[in-house]
């Protein structure tokens, strides 16, 4: 028994939720999310709660109840309070710079790297500290994983783009005989 699927989602006056199908939608102001449960979950909304129920007694079923329900959680919580990740560069001449929806990264290629952000995304640099602001979770943790993909931290120095809240697990080095 899902313990998780079983609470309600509570979503308030400001957002609206509407229901097409199998598909929910969620709206507050001009932002828009889409939740498509495939028809794995029964969903009712009465008033500003929203409930879940399995289709079945399938496992499959009642593991998509949970899913669903922590999915749409996290729709509502994007929508009202919005989520933020943070990227630290470490690297002598390693820069970032935000022009326009295009993410300027310096980090010690031949080139620059100039990442598109998608429209969901807002992003902010200030010294060495990249902090990127969505209220969609998946594409916000999608665009951070890119950008950190670019170039890793690495474990000598600690040099490249990394998670705020990452520690990087340091080596040491070569030693000389004596």
């Amino acid at each position: 028994m899902s313990r998780i699927g079983k609470k309600p989602v509570d979503f308030g006056a400001d957002v609206k939720v509407s229901s097409n199908g199998d598909i929910l939608t969620f709206v507050k102001g001009k932002n828009s999310v889409d939740l498509d449960t495939k028809g794995n979950v029964d969903f009712a909304i009465d008033g500003n709660i929203l409930t879940f129920t399995t289709k079945s007694d399938e496992k499959e079923h009642r593991a998509f109840w949970g899913t669903y329900r922590a999915l749409a959680q996290n729709i509502v919580v994007g929508l009202t309070v919005g989520y933020t990740k943070q990227l630290e560069i470490n690297g002598v001449g390693y820069r970032a710079a935000v022009k326009g929806r295009v993410l300027n990264l310096q980090l010690g290629h031949s080139h620059d790297i100039n990442y598109d952000l998608p429209d969901a995304l807002q992003a902010s640099v200030e010294k060495n500290v990249i902090t990127l602001k969505s209220y969609d979770k998946q594409k916000l943790g999608q665009v951070a994983a890119e950008v950190r993909s670019f170039r890793p931290p690495e474990p000598y120095k600690g040099k490249g783009v990394k998670y705020m809240e990452e520690h990087i697990v340091r080596k040491a080095g070569k030693t000389a005989k004596k």
